[in-house]
């Protein structure tokens, strides 16, 4: 068993909010400066940069999980993970169905950049994936762990794209394994969201700026990285929220 310090919700340059610092190399780089060692990537709405952050970040040390951050129907984020980049580009084709009709305007929203494992740009992804699909946030879970992989609802303690602040409540009986915090503690999120309660509450830093990478984090005790172990982990409570600078244990 070894402590595996994640930060498992971080954006590249393909998202058109995220800075256009976010090149491969460069959140590898910042992700081993923040003394990290398991990320994901999790794009808006699509999975085009995984592949290429994870080529970058072979031989590092660094682990990098494939994923999505979807924006559903009803305007909640969820973090989409899956063990593979493959798994995560034919959910993004499931995806892209599902997106309005549209083009990206860069000017107004962003460029959307795809690239390679070095950082240079390959070419743009023109669908506007700063938008919502239009399928709920049951059928997303369903959906999503349909084809493996795991959702974590994004960070439900803040007052927009949230599950609670958007739907008043945490459906029964939802098939997560965490709620992931944007903003407060655990403690500070069960003490103000009596919803909370219950749930396991993990913490990651939505990076769209490098240094945003690894300024929450949690921490998690697993055998070898993969969906299954990391749920596991989650189930049994073998993690650590770490938020601050000193490091300390935020459970």
């Amino acid at each position: 068993m070894a402590v595996y310090r994640a930060d498992l919700h971080i954006h590249t340059a393909l998202s058109p909010c995220a800075a256009e610092e976010m090149t491969p190399p460069a959140i590898v780089a910042a992700a081993l400066e923040a003394g990290l060692q398991l990320i994901a990537v999790t794009d808006h709405n699509s999975a085009g940069n995984t592949a290429a952050v994870q080529e970058a970040a072979r031989g590092s040390g660094l682990t990098v999980l494939a994923g999505m951050e979807v924006q559903t129907c009803e305007d909640v984020h969820l973090v989409c993970l899956f063990d593979t980049p493959v798994t995560a580009l034919a959910w993004q084709e499931e995806v892209y169905h599902h997106l309005p009709a549209g083009t990206n305007r860069e000017e107004y929203f962003g460029p959307q950049v795809l690239m390679d494992a070095c950082g240079r740009e390959l070419s743009r992804e023109t669908r506007l994936l700063l938008g919502s699909i239009d399928l709920g946030v049951e059928e997303v879970i369903r959906r999503v762990n349909g084809r493996g992989g795991i959702v974590l609802p994004a960070h439900v303690d803040r007052p927009s794209y949230s599950l609670v602040a958007n739907l008043g409540v945490i459906p029964p009986a939802l098939p997560v394994p965490a709620l992931e915090l944007g903003l407060l503690s655990p403690a500070a999120a069960r003490q103000k969201f009596p919803a909370l309660a219950g749930w396991p509450l993990v913490a990651a830093s939505d990076a769209h700026y490098l240094g945003d990478i690894g300024r929450r984090v949690t921490e998690y005790d697993l055998e070898v990285v993969t969906l299954t172990t990391l749920t596991r982990a989650l189930q049994q409570q073998q993690f650590k929220v770490v938020i601050d600078a000193a490091g300390s244990n935020l459970r």
